[in-house]
């Protein structure tokens, strides 16, 4: 289940009279402050850690943590217990202070006093702390129930340290991709936002030949073998790819099957984008990217 407070389209218009809050992508990142924010270690049991680690890692907003900036969010992470009948957030609350994860019993959340869901898992309480808005809804207990906790600076430092990070390391390696030098910087960092990171360990196939594609990948580290398997049932290898180099791109141009296979040599990290993204951040580069479906033609003809 998803986070509670999305569960409305957006959040009440907020009144003139309301002082909105600094949120994660609101205003200038104090960078050294992100650099240099001590990281907390709150003790849990293994059972907790996994329920919290479970539930975190289903949630989009957290996609594109690394495994260690999910570690520090889970390890920051306190216990909170209400009795029933108590409310954990209120709608309007201008002092959002904290993000929860459900560890056990039920909520009803209301909007305008009206029940429209209940939640016996998964996190809310996210929106106001991204976006520095009121609460959009209120959280109120139906029985026992224990949740656990990140505070707002925690929540921000990680967020945003990783969205630094992950930003610093894309744009590095997309100014060595040739063929987005037809992109200005905007566009650049339009893709550097849009990709999304996914390693590969020695032996897996990451696309197949033959199947239907839905993602285009830019080589952050490692390498990858493409072979491809013609008419006359040989096979053979065509390319062997590595740092910003790309692969995946013919099947979302074509809407046509895969045409090779391509193998992680060693640990392998990419950067990938969905068609969606694909065409909406790649689309200057189509003709690009059309010229180099030829080289996978080569063996096919023989």
């Amino acid at each position: 289940m998803g986070c509670g407070e999305s569960k409305e389209e957006k959040p009440p218009p907020r009144r003139a009279s309301q002082k909105r809050r600094e949120g994660i992508s609101a205003g200038a990142v104090d960078m050294d402050a992100v650099a240099n924010f001590e990281k907390k270690i709150v003790p849990k049991t293994d059972e907790q850690m996994e329920l919290l680690k479970k539930t975190v890692e289903s949630e989009v907003l957290f996609s594109h943590l690394e495994s260690d900036e999910l570690q520090d969010l889970l390890n920051a992470m306190y216990e909170k217990k209400y009795s029933a009948g108590d409310e954990i957030i209120t709608q309007g609350d201008q002092n959002a202070e904290e993000f929860f994860v459900m560890a056990g019993g039920e909520v009803d959340i209301l909007i305008e006093g009206k029940k429209v869901a209940s939640q016996k898992e998964g996190c809310f309480g996210e929106l106001a702390l991204i976006y520095g808005t009121p609460r959009a809804a209120t959280i109120k207990t139906t029985s026992d129930t224990v949740c656990f906790a990140v505070d707002r600076d925690t929540y921000r430092h990680i967020l945003m340290g990783s969205t630094m990070k992950k930003r610093k390391m894309y744009e590095d390696i997309l100014a060595k991709v040739e063929i987005l030098s037809e992109l200005d910087t905007w566009e650049r960092s339009q893709v550097a936002d849009a990709l999304l990171t996914e390693n590969f360990e020695d032996g897996t196939e990451i696309i197949k030949q033959g199947e239907e594609g839905d993602h285009f990948y830019i080589i952050i580290e490692g390498k990858v073998s493409v072979t491809q398997t013609n008419e006359a049932g040989a096979s053979g290898q065509v390319a062997e790819l590595g740092e910003a180099q790309f692969f995946g791109e013919i099947a979302l141009l074509t809407k046509e099957a895969r045409k090779a296979t391509v193998t992680a040599v060693g640990k392998v990290k990419c950067g990938k984008l969905d068609r969606a993204r694909f065409e909406r951040v790649l689309g200057p580069c189509e003709e690009i990217l059309r010229r180099n479906m030829e080289k996978y033609e080569k063996f096919k003809a023989q």
